[in-house]
């Protein structure tokens, strides 16, 4: 199978280097984590890129890209440690907006592309643990609307978004996988409460509580796209694991180099030679797998929704092992809030929670398995 990228997605890579190289330092990002995590204007400087578009269809201002070019983005921002929404804003968010009536794709999909409005996913409640069909958000008809009741909790940027993507209950118990819709919310609306958080990667997050809060229906059945859009994040947090695993190596072995004992460098140690040589070998177990993440995207809903989740299992113990082995060979200084280290152990513990831990897909793969399942099938 050929893994070379092509000429274009080359260039887009490249691009984003030069961006991280030039405008997202460490003492800028740890400047930003200090004063809360807001990273609208990172954000901003992205879709002056034209990076806001990437996944949206031409015919709404985008450019139409696919999951590699997705993927070779995620990468980048991960090894530049980039602290900004921007695969909820560019990826989950059209992915979610995709079947909405076309009257709402008209009305944000090209805000979304020209970097006009920020719009994510908010799904996740308190008793949810992870599970998509555990919903009780519930929504009423209301004349020809619509109104939502409930809360959500952890979402990625939500005290500045523009507006939110819910699920909410139209019929059935709380766990049924029947009977989700997808509702549009703006944050502006009545009966929106907003409650916002720095998390522990310097980052935001927020809480978001509706009381009979307006809402745009965008499916009555919105459980498949959800698990759709949920896999398309899923693929992003590999990539942008993967970039943050490889930076994390670099920057280990560049200490390992400069730091001595007995007037010799450590990296001449044969058996931290050894741990070294383990943790590339996750690394590469992690790169591989979310190269398989991106291209299964693609498939036919259980074939994608098996293969992410082997995915997430295997980046979820790659990005442990490799954030600790390369804490652990730092010493010290490598849980200092000033060494640049410490935060990507801590993005990458982040990550591994996104849309699902280990032990939650490890649980996802297992009720997938057949008798011909396999990473290869």
């Amino acid at each position: 199978m050929d893994f070379e990228f092509s000429d274009e997605q080359q260039q887009l890579r490249d691009a984003v280097q030069r961006w991280v190289d030039k405008g997202f330092g460490f003492e800028r990002r740890h400047a930003l984590a200090k004063a809360g995590g807001f990273t609208r204007p990172v954000l901003a400087e992205l879709n002056e890129l034209g990076l806001a578009g990437l996944v949206v269809p031409e015919t709404h201002g985008g450019m139409g890209f696919g999951p590699v070019d997705a993927m070779v983005v995620m990468e980048e921002l991960g090894r530049g440690l980039v602290n900004a929404p921007y695969a909820q804003a560019a990826l989950v968010a059209p992915t979610l907006l995709s079947a909405a009536p076309a009257e709402v794709q008209m009305a944000w999909l090209p805000k979304i592309a020209a970097g006009e409005a920020l719009v994510v996913l908010a799904h996740q409640e308190r008793h949810s643990r992870y599970a998509l069909n555990r919903v009780a958000t519930r929504a009423v008809a209301v004349g020809a609307g619509w109104h939502l009741s409930g809360t959500k909790v952890v979402v990625p940027a939500g005290d500045e978004a523009d507006a939110f993507v819910v699920p909410a209950r139209l019929a059935g118990a709380e766990d049924d996988e029947a009977g989700i819709g997808l509702f549009l919310v703006e944050r502006g609306a009545a009966g929106v409460a907003v409650r916002g958080y720095p998390t522990q990667d310097g980052a935001r997050a927020a809480d978001l509580r509706l009381a009979e809060a307006p809402a745009t229906l965008l499916l009555h059945d919105g459980l498949a796209l959800l698990e759709q859009a949920a896999d398309v994040g899923i693929a992003a947090a590999c990539a942008e694991g993967v970039g943050l695993m490889d930076r994390l190596l670099a920057i280990t072995v560049d200490y390992m180099q400069q730091r001595k004992q007995f007037d010799v460098p450590i990296a001449s140690f044969q058996a931290l030679r050894h741990r070294v040589a383990d943790v590339k070998m996750q690394l590469e177990l992690g790169r591989s797998m979310s190269y398989y993440a991106s291209l299964k995207l693609g498939e036919p809903q259980a074939e994608r929704r098996r293969a992410l989740a082997q995915a997430k299992v295997q980046l979820g113990q790659s990005m442990r092992f490799v954030g600790q082995q390369c804490i652990q060979l730092h010493g010290g200084i490598g849980v200092t809030d000033e060494y640049v280290a410490s935060h990507y152990f801590k993005r990458l513990t982040v990550l591994e929670t996104t849309f699902g831990d280990t032990l939650h897909h490890l649980g996802e793969v297992s009720a997938r398995m057949t008798d011909e399942a396999g990473v290869f099938a």
